[in-house]
């Protein structure tokens, strides 16, 4: 596993960036999908982000979620300040013999 976070695109990242970075990522590559304090910057009350902004972090820190939750990548937080921390995503190993790729994971998300 590396310690450098790779092919870091330019902040904020989309949802669909997300979804091709986990579908290339070899194992042990790690993704920074959001600096910042998440709690704060993804709540309507605080007004941090612009609502369009708020509505897309959403989005992707529950896609981050949802590729933990099918095996695809660890979800790391790490601390960089006072309300500054960076989110991360840890590509996974794909376990042997496993056939179902990215798309039809999300395809059947959506059925």
């Amino acid at each position: 596993m590396t310690n450098d976070i790779t092919n870091q695109p330019p902040q904020p990242i989309t949802e669909t960036y997300l979804c091709g970075w986990l579908g290339r990522a070899a194992p042990g590559e790690m993704l920074e999908y959001h600096r910042g304090f998440l709690a704060l910057d993804s709540s309507p009350l605080t007004e941090r982000l612009p609502n369009r902004q708020r509505i897309d972090l959403l989005r992707v820190a529950r896609r981050a979620i949802w590729a933990a939750e099918h095996g695809l990548a660890h979800p790391v937080q790490r601390r960089n300040g006072t309300e500054d921390y960076s989110y991360l995503l840890i590509a996974r190993p794909r376990p042997r013999g496993h056939t179902a790729s990215l798309s039809a994971l999300l395809g059947a998300e959506a059925a």
